[in-house]
């Protein structure tokens, strides 16, 4: 599995996890096809094990928005590259923005790329 389509992936079952009743395996069962990836597999158990650390420094970068107030959609993509940009080195944080606004042209829309890059710009700046 390429690394954008572990992301597409990872993305899809943290969507799913988000105010649904499924754990974290019943969610990955859901969206993958027995094609499993130790990156994919990085991505959504990190992310889910760093939420509070994630959504606070979302908070910290997020102006004039409440985390609770974003569309599922961007709060996930966002969650899910702010992951990859405090806790994992293997990738440049100019490739996880650009991974981020594809993925939001791709299961968004045109807003919640620009929003998305908006706020992740903060992240390279600091």
């Amino acid at each position: 599995m390429k690394r954008r389509e572990a992301r597409e992936k990872a993305l899809q079952t943290l969507f799913q996890l988000e105010n649904t009743g499924l754990t974290v395996e019943d969610a990955k069962s859901h969206v993958l096809d027995g094609n499993s990836d130790s990156f994919y597999e990085q991505l959504v158990v990190g992310t889910t094990e760093h939420l509070t650390q994630i959504d606070e420094s979302l908070v910290s970068h997020l102006e004039n928005w409440s985390l609770s107030r974003l569309p599922k959609i961007e709060r996930t993509v966002l969650r899910l590259a702010v992951y990859e940009l405090l806790f994992m080195k293997d990738a440049p944080a100019k490739v996880i923005m650009n991974e981020a606004i594809e993925l939001c042209k791709t299961f968004g829309d045109e807003k919640s790329s620009k929003f998305v890059n908006g706020v992740l710009s903060k992240y390279a700046d600091s």
